[in-house]
Order: structure tokens, then sequence, then C-alpha cells
């Protein structure tokens, strides 16, 4: 689930009665590949604070990096990084698709996992989210073993290519599933996540190649959070950054509370003339409603698409921020979203002075920088398409 764009009183009051109807409608069973569960609600976006004063924290860097890792030299632009990350990250086809394109273009995505996905269904009481009952997941679980086996082989797969993996939390509570995860404390932060490492060291018995110190960051169910409460245990299990806040257009990486924040941008959509958070499932939204309409299809693909291009123009002639992409696997509205993430992917990543990477490889870049010269950048004006 995602926050949508800026609201009235009366459209928020408007989008409670909608995000209501929707959670007391979906099934939260398995599907075929229970990836494709993670799916948004329209929500109104929590503005994104300051930097903090707390130091930013740092990660190992590559033992063999590419060549745009390296110190800019005076004068010189930064690259234009694309984030795409991916809610849930659990979906075969989706993967299989990605990888080849990514490999084609020199790109790296993230994906973040959604760490139910990873529980049989039949070992379902073992997840206990905070405040709820024993074996309860917004989301479903991950099906029969032989799914989760399956999961985690091209999950490997993922891992082996350069992908990164972090983490999508466990139970997906969002407003309407209380207690959701914006009312939680620090405690139940800690005890969710100190879960999601539970259930990935499992998974490594199984095979899971994922080491836990190579999760060093995630987005929270729904964007939502008390970012007072969520942060320090985000920073207490080691995670390095975080893309759960919205921006208004594309800005650069700020650190609050030792953690880096990559905030999900607000965007102008051309077609639309209006402003929304630059997810999916926001797109889709503000399209029709989220109406499932796949002869539409196409239209809504270039739709998405001009957006894209558009954010990506005005970031690369300004003040080339790394653009965030947040998506899911999902084939909603005749695959209108998986269409035009993966066309923009093959498209961008090709492009001169443009780099598409992980969250993880650009903390590694901006370690590299001048800290004077990174503080010079954020204070130019964000990238408003």
């Amino acid at each position: 689930m995602k926050r949508w764009g800026w609201v009235s009183t009366g459209v928020a009051l408007a989008l409670t009665l909608v995000v209501l109807a929707v959670l007391g409608a979906r099934d939260p069973g398995p599907t075929t590949d229970a990836g494709d569960l993670a799916a948004p609600l329209p929500m109104a976006p929590r503005p994104t604070g300051g930097t903090s004063a707390a130091a930013a924290p740092t990660v190992p860097m590559p033992a063999t990096p590419p060549s745009w890792m390296r110190r800019m030299q005076p004068g010189e632009k930064p690259p234009q990084f694309v984030l795409f990350s991916f809610d849930g990250a659990a979906s075969k086809p989706h993967w299989d698709r990605i990888m080849p394109l990514a490999a084609g273009v020199g790109a790296h995505v993230t994906g973040l996992l959604s760490g139910v996905y990873l529980v049989p269904d039949d070992d379902a009481a073992s997840y206990t989210g905070p405040g709820h009952r024993p074996g309860y997941s917004s989301i479903g679980f991950g099906g029969s073993r032989a799914d989760v086996e399956l999961r985690i082989g091209y999950l490997n797969a993922a891992i082996a290519a350069g992908h990164e993996i972090g983490t999508h939390y466990n139970g997906h509570y969002c407003t309407g599933d209380e207690p959701n995860v914006g009312s939680w404390d620090t405690a139940q932060w800690n005890d969710e996540l100190d879960r999601f490492f539970a259930i990935v060291e499992q998974a490594r018995q199984r095979g899971f190649a994922l080491d836990p110190a190579n999760v060093r960051g995630g987005r929270t169910p729904c964007l939502e959070g008390d970012w007072d409460q969520a942060f320090p245990a985000m920073r207490g299990h080691g995670l390095v950054y975080d893309t759960s806040h919205v921006s208004l257009g594309v800005v650069w990486p700020y650190v609050r509370d030792g953690v880096w924040e990559f905030p999900m941008p607000e965007v102008r959509v051309p077609a639309l003339g209006k402003q929304v958070v630059m997810m999916d499932y926001n797109l889709w939204f503000a399209l029709n409603g989220a109406k499932e309409e796949p002869h539409r299809a196409a239209d809504f693909t270039q739709v998405v698409l001009d957006t894209y291009r558009s954010v990506y123009q005005e970031a690369f002639n300004g003040n080339r921020a790394p653009i965030v992409i947040g998506n899911h696997f999902n084939e909603w509205a005749g695959g209108a979203f998986s269409g035009a993430v993966e066309g923009f992917l093959g498209e961008v990543c090709a492009k001169p002075e443009t780099v598409c990477a992980t969250y993880t490889e650009v903390v590694q870049w901006m370690q590299l920088q001048d800290p004077a010269v990174l503080d010079h950048l954020r204070r130019i004006p964000a990238a408003v398409n």
C-alpha cells in the first residue's frame, strides 16, 4: 500500500472509505505467486523531514567497483542515478523478465522482500505480527513448501546477478488492519525486524543466499510509520537507508536519525495535469480509480512512460538527484505498469551519464564524495517536472 498525493480533507475522507472497502473485500490468501499480493492503497503522504545531525551510516565498498564508483572531479556533474525498486519482490515471472533486461543495459534493481513470502503456509503460526494474532498476515504467506523453495532459487539468482534484496517487513498491516504500522512504537518495530531477520536465517538453512548483513534498508508498508519510533529500530538493526518518505519532486537523499532517506517523489503526470506519488498503484488510481480495464493497458503504459521520461529529463537537466521509481510485480490493468517500468528500464539505463543502481550502490558512491559537495547538491532546488 502506498500513499497517494496531497489531498483535501474531503478527498481524504473519500479515500479512507475506499481503503476500508478494499481491505474488507481483499482476499488475503496466497496466489500462484504471493509477491503479487503486496498491493498498495491510496493515501495522502506525509511531508518529509529535514536532515538531522546524526552521522551518515556507511557500508563496505565493493571489492571490484564499477567505473562510475569514484569521487567526482571539481565541477563534474554526478551520474543520473535511477533506482528501480519492487515491493514484495516475490514473483518469478517478473524477475524472469527484469533480470535479462537489466543485464542487457548493465542495470541493478532492488527487491524489497516481504518476509512472510519465505514462510510456507503450513508454518504460518510461527509468525506473529506486533499486536496481531499468530499466523495472520495481511498479505498471506509463501504458499506450499515447494513454492518457497522455488522462490529461494530465483531470489538467489537475482542476488548472484548483483541485484539487492531489502526489507518490506512482514505482515503489511496498513490503515484499517489494526494495530497498523503507523501506530507502532519502537519496541514493535524492533519485534517486526527481529522476525524478518529470523525468517531470513531460517530460509538460509534451506539454501537462501541472502547474507543478513546485506539487508541494508527497506520501505515500510503503505509508506506509513511514526518515524520517531521507526527510525531507532531501523538503525538498531543495522539498516542504513529507508525509502518510505515522500518528497515534492526529486531530491537528494539526506540523513535522518542516522539513516539515509531516499524519498519517493511526488511528480506531475503530464497527461493528467496533477501531482501523484510515483508508485505504480498510485498512478493507476490517478488514471481510473484503480479499476481493472485491461483494454486500456496500452494507453496507461504510454501515460506512465511519458511521466517517467518527463521526470528523468527534469532531474538530468537539473539537480541530478537519484530518481526513485517504486513498483510492484503485478499485472494490474492488463500489465500496463509492468510494461511501463520494464520499457523504461530498457530505455533509460542505456542513456549516457545514467546509472541504474541499487540503494546500497548509491550510498557507496555518496561515501566517496566530498561531504561539502553533497551538501551543495542537496541545496539545489528539487527537480519538479
